[in-house]
């Protein structure tokens, strides 16, 4: 089969288009359980560039396939799960995506609406998933306000979306004119610049109170400006580093204001508290297969051009969700 396979740890363009045999036994986090995928589109996300380079920090050897989550058709699925041959699935697989078959996790795939394209199935639940739990974390009460950093990014987009059934009102924090008008059509209520006066123009647009909620996955220099700009009580919710540099936070500025800060990593957070794989799937599912999500496509290439979508994720021109169709769909 056809697959995209990274040999060296220089970069995205290490990703080369190679014939390799096709999977063998179970995903290895899936306990034996051979969940095989037909893949028809794969999303890439900022694991997959870092990746290529060996800076991930759960990063597999060299030679590996590339690719983090995958949307296409079961081909043999363990007996007794809730997946059959033929069911259009969804999910996250860490690595081995950009392929033509693919080994996935049960815990980690949900089932995909026939309404959903598949492009869209591949930008489903890493995103959706991750910001779903945020907002539950956040314990997100409806006519909060929520800031949403990153909100052009595939996290964000999906925050954005994902916000209007929390009830809550947003606010987006980009960058340029594109990314204002992706975030505005996944549902933003207002939108800030990051280059601008944003804190300021936060609090404006919160009667000087500050937000209820921030989720940020990008940290860096910004995070101590997404503390000020929550009102007393307010909670963070920590994402991801997407800006390179892990923040450190001056704990008195949580205890005069009353904040909480927390990180969120579902697979961790089960081995505490059993379920929680489960209960993220399940919500993810639901409102995928009641319509009310609608997953942001950025930008989609063919498979032999693997490269230039990591390379774009890198740079940071990407807009909502990067997919490689590994095998397109027919439109009209």
């Amino acid at each position: 089969m056809k697959a995209i396979v990274v040999s060296q740890l220089t970069g995205p363009d290490a990703a080369v288009l190679t014939d390799i045999p096709e999977p063998q036994g179970a995903h290895p986090r899936a306990d034996g359980d051979r969940l095989l995928v037909e893949v028809h589109a794969a999303g890439l996300s900022f694991i997959d560039p870092l990746q290529t380079r060996g800076r991930y920090q759960n990063g597999v050897p060299t030679p590996y396939v590339a690719g983090s989550e995958i949307a296409g058709v079961v081909l043999e699925a363990p007996e007794g799960s809730r997946f059959e041959p033929g069911d259009r699935v969804g999910g996250i697989i860490w690595h081995g995506g950009l392929a033509e078959r693919a080994l996935a996790l049960p815990e980690y795939t949900v089932k995909l609406p026939d309404s959903m394209s598949f492009a869209e199935g591949a930008s489903l639940y890493m995103n959706y998933a991750t910001s779903w739990y945020a907002l539950h974390r956040a314990a997100v009460q409806p006519g909060e306000w929520v800031l949403v950093q990153g909100a052009a990014g595939g996290v964000g987009t999906a925050a954005l979306d994902l916000a209007k059934t929390f009830g809550a009102k947003t606010i987006a924090v980009v960058s340029s004119d594109a990314k204002e008008a992706a975030a505005r059509a996944c549902g933003a209520r207002e939108v800030v610049r990051s280059g601008g006066p944003w804190l300021e123009e936060v609090r404006a647009l919160t009667d000087g109170r500050g937000v209820h909620v921030v989720i940020d996955p990008v940290g860096g220099d910004r995070f101590t400006d997404s503390l000020r700009s929550m009102r007393q009580g307010g909670r963070l919710v920590v994402v991801g580093f997407a800006g390179g540099e892990i923040p450190t936070v001056k704990v008195n500025r949580l205890l005069h204001r009353n904040l909480t800060v927390t990180g969120i990593t579902m697979d961790n957070m089960e081995t505490e508290q059993p379920g929680t794989l489960r209960m993220v799937r399940d919500a993810v599912e639901s409102l995928a297969a009641e319509g009310a999500l609608r997953p942001l496509v950025g930008a989609t290439f063919p498979l032999e051009e693997s490269a230039a979508a990591l390379r774009s994720l890198e740079e940071r021109a990407a807009v909502g969700k990067v997919v490689v169709e590994v095998m397109p769909e027919r439109r009209g």
